[in-house]
Order: C-alpha cells, then structure tokens, then sequence
C-alpha cells in the first residue's frame, strides 16, 4: 500500500462538475493498493499518517500530527502510484489490484483512518474520473511505503 500524503492549506475532490470533499487544513492522501496488501498494511499505514508530525508547533518546528492539530484529510484512491515505467513510455498498471480486491481494502483504510483520527474523513470516489484541487502548504508531500518500512 502506498501513500502520497499533502499537507494542504486546502484540498477539493469534484466529480462530473460536484464538488463532493472539501478541507481546510489538514491533508490529502492519494492511496495506490495492490493485491498483496493486507490489514496490517491498513492498520500501519494509517497509524503512520495520523500520527505523522508533519505540522507546525508553537515556533513553527513540524512537531505536530494531524491528529494534534484536530486537522481533516481527504483519502483519494490512485492507482496510478503502481505504475511500472521501466520499460518503454507507456506506464503499466499491473501492480495494481484490480477493483475487486482494492475497492474493499479502500473503504477499510477510510474506515481505519476515522477511526486512528476519532472522525469522519471525507473521499473522492474509487474509480471516478476526479479532478482535485489544492493549495500545498509547505510545500510538504511525502510518501510513505507499507512494504518499504524505513
């Protein structure tokens, strides 16, 4: 499992002209599954993005998570971050499960996230052509690699 995570001033998912989230502060979280993907790879990833300490203190030092900041997300599947470029122009989505394993595995990272967070975050919709909009802040994006725990 794989996470692009922003840190956003603010963040908006629209869909065919909808605008279906939107956030103020707090972060965006493009989530890319495959098929070996497991609970436990839920479970650590979301513990690692609520409790990522990603935000401003005080004196302005990144000493604080989302969850200190009381701060929102949005979770946004992508597929895309398993794209394979190693041979030719063309990316390959191979890696990537396919909706029957990875739209499950989806929802139940949504779930686990509310509840690592102690509330309702809000999503784009699996599969949908999204158009997402937002205001880095920071900039800060880091990824995080549930199968490359460094």
């Amino acid at each position: 499992m794989k996470a692009v995570i922003q840190r956003v001033s603010k963040a908006s998912v629209t869909i065919e002209g909808k605008k279906v989230a939107s956030i103020e502060n707090g972060l965006l979280i493009l989530l890319g599954i495959v098929d070996e993907d497991t609970t436990e790879d839920i479970k650590w990833l979301s513990n690692k993005i609520v409790n990522l300490r990603v935000f401003g203190d005080e004196h302005g030092v990144m000493n604080n998570s989302l969850k200190d900041t009381s701060g929102d997300a949005i979770v946004v599947s992508q597929f895309t971050l398993h794209a394979s470029t190693k041979k030719g122009n063309r990316p390959s989505y191979i890696k990537a499960a396919k909706p029957d394993v990875a739209i499950p595995m989806y929802e139940d990272f949504v779930n686990q996230i509310q509840t690592d967070l102690g509330k309702k975050v809000q999503t784009g919709q699996f599969g949908a052509d999204m158009k997402v909009d937002l205001l880095n802040d920071g900039p800060v994006t880091i990824i995080i690699d549930s199968k490359n725990k460094e």
